[in-house]
């Protein structure tokens, strides 16, 4: 089902917003890391919104995840403060990990030839199950 305009509107509103937040509260608290958030979807009923990070360095990603889940009800009281004018009601906000960074770097990896070629080690290859 595709998005609606309204949908489309409140999440471009939320991740706005949600980048302003994060990046003060990552600018306090943890020096040299920078989050930005990639994607904002709207449930149609407007009731939860999926907010997909994406952290660097990446090695702190899990740690600055867990930071952002547990304090979700700030981040939200936040968020509906900012945006008081044009929402009625602030969306349950859930985080989840972008890692689509990831994804692009091991592709440029195998296109440059510097990881390992799975035709001359099969062995790297992921095996197969039966089913």
């Amino acid at each position: 089902m595709e998005e609606t305009q309204r949908q489309k509107k409140i999440a471009s509103v939320l991740q706005k917003d949600l980048v302003d937040i994060l990046q003060k509260s990552a600018q306090t608290g943890m020096q040299g890391v920078i989050i930005s958030v990639s994607k904002v979807t709207v449930t149609p009923d407007l009731g939860v919104a999926k907010v997909y990070l994406s952290v660097f360095p990446s090695e702190k990603r899990m740690s600055i995840l867990e930071g952002v889940t547990s304090n979700t009800s700030g981040i939200r009281h936040e968020l509906a403060q900012r945006t008081r004018n044009q929402l009625r009601r602030m969306p349950e906000l859930l985080f989840f990990e972008d890692d689509s960074l990831d994804y692009i770097e091991e592709i440029d990896k195998s296109l440059k030839g510097t990881d390992e070629n799975p035709i001359k080690n099969p062995d790297i290859l992921p095996k197969r199950q039966k089913r």
